[in-house]
């Protein structure tokens, strides 16, 4: 709300040169007056330092990728492929994943109740069911307030995608919601001094606006002028950082981006190497288009393929630069895809089961969880909610996943949700 004070609005220069850095949150300031959380984060042994967070919005169809059906009407034209890992098959288009199962740890019993995007979306990343009374934070907020932030420059949680409906920070402190990149290729935008303006004048001016702040920020204290305040600093840092090069694909050499591909899926994932090496704490990629109710064996010889070689090629890359052994890379949906093809050769929206994915740091690789009954309608054994899926990326990032946080409300919350980590899948 501090934003729209009269001084904010006057035509001052700095205002072209970092607010839209500022108001996207960029940096963060003060953590939430939350220290017993910090306290109880910092006694639990950290497993994953990183987190690449890949978010398939439009529900991804499991029985056309993580989870087939052989030899049932219910498969369709999508064919089964053998994996590294003993029985178990992959739909035809993720081959290289195939190749890579045994660094997967795949949970085929995911189950929700919502079947809306917005909604299951918004369950996903918070664990908690949308209600209009409060908003609850995304798992990368809660990762950047248990674990603190890496680089004194970088932001803590970085979102590549538009963002549409994102619930960000929630009810904890802005500054730990995600700086949003729209597109991967023009990386963190706005980020220069005009051209106009000296170094001095952007100086001069900054100290002018102290100045005018000084007054209000004295009648006013607390942790919420201090974070926006704290967000220029940040924001101002970041202009003259090095860092800055993270967010620039550009810098890396052409075939290594032909490794990952054009699509917004590979740029994405290469991004989010890049970011999570340069220390950034969390980075979630969106990849849209999964919402197939017509033509789904046509749309996945695109989707499949795309996720396959971006997905591969980020496991890959990180563990050729030694970083997925601290890196907690999630393959997430809000809910699968019906068994039965529609009458548009699509598959209508499916809450009953689904697929998601881990690898990495925290979990173990070539693992298998639970599994869907033999028409994919619904977990056949070992049922998964995603309070359950959530707690056990928590647990696999040592975070204090037991220990409830007061919302402003007087509300308490657990990071997670409060569910049960699977623990047959943590290391």
């Amino acid at each position: 709300m501090y934003g729209d004070m009269t001084w904010a609005d006057q035509p001052l220069a700095r205002r072209d040169a970092f607010s839209r850095i500022a108001r996207a949150t960029l940096g963060v300031g003060l953590l939430p007056a939350l220290s017993h959380c910090l306290e109880a984060a910092a006694a639990t042994p950290a497993r994953a330092r990183n987190i690449i967070y890949l978010m398939m919005q439009g529900a991804m169809s499991h029985i056309d990728t993580f989870d087939p059906k052989p030899g049932r009407e219910e498969q369709g034209e999508t064919k089964p492929i053998r994996t590294k890992t003993p029985g178990i098959v992959f739909g035809q288009h993720l081959e290289r994943l195939a190749g890579l199962s045994e660094r997967l740890a795949v949970i085929r019993s995911l189950s929700t109740e919502t079947g809306a995007h917005e909604q299951g979306q918004y369950l996903m990343r918070t664990s908690y069911q949308m209600i209009n009374s409060i908003r609850h934070p995304a798992f990368g907020s809660w990762a950047v307030h248990a674990m603190g932030r890496i680089s004194k420059d970088l932001p803590g949680y970085v979102l590549v995608g538009n963002g549409n409906e994102h619930p960000g920070a929630g009810f904890l402190d802005p500054s730990l919601g995600p700086v949003p990149i729209a597109d991967p290729t023009k990386g963190l935008e706005n980020t220069k001094r005009p051209g106009y303006l000296s170094e001095k004048s952007f100086t001069r001016r900054l100290a002018l606006a102290e100045k005018i702040d000084r007054d209000f920020k004295e009648r006013y204290p607390g942790p919420e002028v201090q974070a926006y305040n704290q967000l220029y600093k940040d924001a101002v840092r970041l202009l003259g950082s090095v860092d800055l090069q993270a967010f620039d694909i550009s810098k890396e050499k052409p075939e290594m981006r032909a490794r990952y591909g054009e699509s917004k899926a590979g740029l994405g994932c290469l991004l989010a190497r890049r970011l999570v090496e340069a220390g950034v704490r969390c980075v979630e990629v969106e990849f849209g288009g999964w919402d197939m109710h017509r033509d789904v064996f046509d749309e996945m010889e695109e989707k499949g393929p795309q996720l396959d070689r971006a997905l591969a090629t980020l496991l890959e890359d990180l563990q050729d630069r030694g970083l997925l052994s601290s890196t907690l890379v999630v393959l997430a949906t809000e809910f699968g895809r019906t068994p039965r093809v529609n009458e548009n050769a699509g598959r209508d929206h499916h809450p009953g089961v689904f697929s998601c994915v881990l690898a990495g740091a925290g979990v173990q690789a070539g693992a298998v969880y639970g599994a869907s009954d033999e028409r994919g309608f619904s977990p056949a054994r070992d049922a998964v909610s995603v309070a359950d899926f959530n707690t056990t990326i928590a647990a696999a990032c040592g975070l204090p996943c037991g220990k409830e946080f007061q919302a402003p409300n007087g509300r308490p919350f657990k990071i997670g949700g409060g569910g049960k980590p699977i623990a047959a899948i943590l290391s």
